[in-house]
């Protein structure tokens, strides 16, 4: 396949709102931005799959610009840095914006939370980054785990976010963060987050400030509401639509279109094709005592409840435990293991489109690699689950983008 690789000139870096998109996934974060206007030089991202998915949407369709220096793939935070130091060094005073955050897991309390995690050193390499760059603007995403401290071996208490917070503020950046609620900006998912902002000259608590004001309008421009629930985000996919056969795998199903029955619904399939079956919409082959289970949750069961093991409604589930979804709300937080959260009206767990669809990806972008993965492949895979579960939000993206060129255009700080 052949890439047109466009390089920025000087004053070109200079006269655009450019970024770089680091730990960048399969690209949700990016996408919003490129929406609210913004222009990539370049993404960082280790993981292969993740990375196919980011070029497939992201480079190969819409021509994105790429340093000569640097290789169109995917790479480790920590080779750039060690091989690109004097490249990096060369955009300072060129780059308004570093977006993005270290892989969540080592942090997230849905997880094990270990100190040692390797992944949670990555914050060091991502201060590292930007003190090679210095960007304009840092926007910093993680779960709200970031925000908790650990016990080391040795008894030492780790805080992440105040390290981060720290290391900014040395190299001349104010600091602002807060915990938010996706919810609240249109996603149909109960979805916190640590997000914070760092700017250099400006005040990035008016970033925060831009988020909420513009939130109306900006939702009212794209015909859209600040509460979709689950059922407005994915009642057009239930599998009582009609299937056929996936074509990612033989003997799998794949959904077929319903109409469309809201406003969310209709944005999410703007520029997709409906008249085929919907990318990544491929139903898991549950095996009946899994239906059964399932089918009997659906009869006994509240909706919008975490239900543990050896509940009182149904012998034989052994999984960690599941939310049965409520239709009439958003969505619990997605996770990266699909079978935490059940349909609200079918006995099976939801498709990566399904999941994309409660992260407001839109149906035309189409998602790389193997669908999940499970035991210790979790800790070095990043299936198709996983990077829907780890994604930005891009319509929440979208927003923080929109706030955060406001300020850097404010004449008046």
């Amino acid at each position: 396949m052949q890439y047109t690789i466009k390089i920025f000139e000087d004053a070109e870096l200079n006269d655009t709102k450019t970024y770089i998109d680091i730990f960048s996934g399969c690209g949700g974060l990016s996408l919003g931005l490129q929406n609210a206007g913004w222009n990539c030089l370049f993404s960082v991202e280790k993981n292969e799959d993740a990375f196919e998915t980011y070029r497939y949407n992201l480079i190969d369709e819409n021509k994105k610009t790429w340093p000569d220096w640097l290789e169109l793939s995917n790479h480790d935070i920590n080779e750039i840095i060690a091989i690109h130091g004097k490249e990096l060094i060369s955009l300072q005073g060129k780059i308004d914006l570093i977006a993005g955050g270290p892989p969540c897991q080592g942090f997230s309390t849905a997880g094990k939370r270990k100190s040692n995690d390797y992944r949670n050193e990555l914050v060091k390499s991502y201060i590292n980054f930007i003190k090679l760059v210095k960007p304009r603007t840092i926007m910093f995403e993680n779960v709200v785990g970031f925000t908790y401290s650990f016990k080391d071996s040795e008894k030492k208490i780790k805080h992440y976010s105040q390290y981060i917070v720290d290391s900014l503020i040395s190299e001349g950046y104010n600091v602002h963060f807060e915990i938010i609620n996706m919810a609240f900006f249109g996603i149909p998912q109960q979805r916190k987050r640590f997000i914070l902002v760092g700017m250099l000259n400006k005040d990035p608590s008016k970033v925060f400030d831009n988020l909420r004001e513009n939130k109306d309008e900006f939702l009212e421009n794209k015909d859209l509401t600040d509460n979709p629930s689950v059922e407005d985000a994915i009642g057009d996919l239930v599998k009582s639509n009609g299937t056929s056969e996936s074509p990612d795998k033989k003997n799998f199903d794949a959904g077929k279109y319903g109409p469309a029955l809201s406003k969310y619904q209709k944005y999410m399939r703007s520029g997709a094709d409906t008249s085929v079956v919907a990318d990544s919409h491929r139903f898991t082959n549950h095996r009946e005592n899994v239906l059964e289970i399932n089918r009997n949750l659906l009869k006994k069961a509240p909706k919008g409840i975490r239900i543990e093991p050896d509940n009182i409604y149904v012998k034989g589930l052994k999984k960690r435990g599941l939310t049965i979804l409520n239709p009439a709300n958003p969505a619990p937080t997605i996770t990266s293991i699909p079978d935490e959260l059940l349909h609200y009206s079918e006995p099976r767990i939801l498709t990566v489109r399904e999941n994309a669809r409660l992260q407001s990806f839109p149906d035309r972008f189409q998602f790389k690699g193997k669908y999940t993965s499970g035991g210790d492949y979790r800790k070095k895979d990043v299936p198709r689950y996983t990077q829907v579960a780890n994604a930005v939000p891009p319509l929440f993206a979208e927003q923080i983008g929109i706030a955060i060129k406001k300020v850097l255009d404010d004449a008046s700080e």
